[in-house]
């Protein structure tokens, strides 16, 4: 069977969906399938490679600065060229792992068979994180709008300046909501987890019965010795990932007069470093974004990762890291995240937002014994590596495709 995947992003570019996209072409290519994957191309990287049965064509969607979203969804002049049609003609199955939307009814026109992943919200939010920033809240949908006081809010706590907030006020109040329009014509459309799932066709419920819940493919990734008894956070410091909390809980646990724990944060920009004097009084050591080593020095130095995450992440790939790496897991009780944690003895939930749990949650992993922690943390792993399998998932994945040819 041939697969064609048109994807703006491709690891190593991206973020968790990205790498789940790349590890089904991967897991997909090793089961003896022709996968074809249409990206953007980066400075320095080659037009076309190969490896196995797996064929990458990069070409010049968008500049590095431009929106992946709306810039590759304008693109008809690739969309209609001969080198794509040729591509969509001889495919047997076209998967769409992002937001290149715009495709989906050219690839009906040639009677091709379309499945769409959601690795968000897309949708019912054209921002595509169902979080109403401006009220703190999980967005309720009662429109199929994307309020502007809303946009702003989220592109101002993302640094955005003053023609971008307004580009994206624009593009997110007018075009995004044409994407779950487009969605509508896929003949199948997988989302990450339950949870995901219902929140979806509960605002789009044309969309309930060609939806399938297939998690997303395993990184491979070993278990790591804990040599240290710190704490670690990987979210940086967007709004979304609960930076903000993390750092009120800080202050809850020197109220209480817990003891001091010391927590590893990555993925701060430069523009933070301003704060690394004032944080580390607070034993917040902050880091920058890490490559696979200087993560697995981190992991080793922590007994415990922390997730405090206010919008509903489908299936963020930090607590599967965490989990697979064996630590102990704290996490925010929101989105795919109970799903993900579900038997597992070395992992604490706390309602999202609030300090005052977080902080109690951090004071009883630090107060475990180390036997006991890393105990938990072998039974975490275990237990999730019983219910969630690359051979399960793509097997899955497999059987919708085959389903639609």
């Amino acid at each position: 069977m041939n697969v064609l995947f048109l994807s703006e992003l491709f690891y190593p570019h991206g973020g968790g969906a990205e790498l789940a996209t790349y590890l089904y072409a991967k897991l997909l290519s090793e089961e003896d399938f022709d996968v074809v994957v249409v990206t953007n191309r980066f400075l320095g990287e080659p037009e076309v490679s190969k490896n196995g049965n797996l064929t990458t064509y990069r070409l010049p969607l968008f500049k590095k600065d431009g929106s992946a979203k709306y810039s590759t969804s304008k693109r008809f002049d690739v969309l209609f060229s001969s080198f794509m049609r040729k591509l969509m003609k001889s495919a047997d199955v076209i998967y769409i792992p992002r937001f290149w939307y715009s495709a989906i009814p050219l690839a009906k026109a040639y009677r091709k068979p379309v499945v769409t992943h959601l690795h968000d919200y897309i949708p019912i939010c054209p921002l595509a994180i169902l979080y109403d920033v401006s009220k703190d809240k999980v967005c309720d949908r009662s429109s199929p709008l994307c309020p502007p006081r809303c946009v702003y809010t989220y592109e101002k706590t993302h640094g955005r300046g003053f023609t971008g907030t307004l580009a994206s006020i624009a593009l997110n109040s007018t075009i995004g909501p044409f994407f779950g329009k487009f969605l509508r014509f896929s003949d199948a459309i997988i989302c990450v987890s339950r949870a995901q799932r219902e929140m979806i066709i509960k605002g789009e419920r044309p969309l309930r019965g060609k939806t399938y819940v297939i998690h997303n493919p395993l990184p491979e990734l070993s278990y790591l010795e804990m040599e240290g008894d710190d704490f670690a956070y990987f979210g940086g410091p967007d709004y979304l990932k609960g930076f903000h909390t993390l750092y009120c809980a800080v202050g809850h646990v020197k109220q209480a007069n817990y003891r001091v724990t010391k927590i590893h944060a990555t993925k701060f920009p430069s523009s933070f470093r301003q704060l690394t004097n004032s944080l580390s009084r607070l034993q917040i050591l902050l880091y920058g974004k890490l490559d696979n080593d200087g993560c697995e020095r981190v992991y080793r130095q922590v007994r415990a990762v922390i997730v405090p995450s206010v919008c509903p992440e489908p299936w963020p790939y930090v607590v599967v890291e965490a989990i697979v790496r064996g630590r102990f897991v704290i996490a925010s009780s929101t989105g795919g995240i109970p799903e993900q944690v579900e038997g597992c003895k070395g992992a604490l939930l706390f309602e999202t937002g609030n300090c005052k749990q977080l902080a109690e949650a951090i004071e009883s992993a630090r107060s475990l014994e180390r036997e006991t922690i890393i105990d938990l943390g072998f039974q975490n792993r275990e237990t999730f590596l019983k219910r969630f399998s690359n051979q399960t998932t793509v097997r899955r994945f497999i059987d919708v495709c085959e389903q639609l040819t």
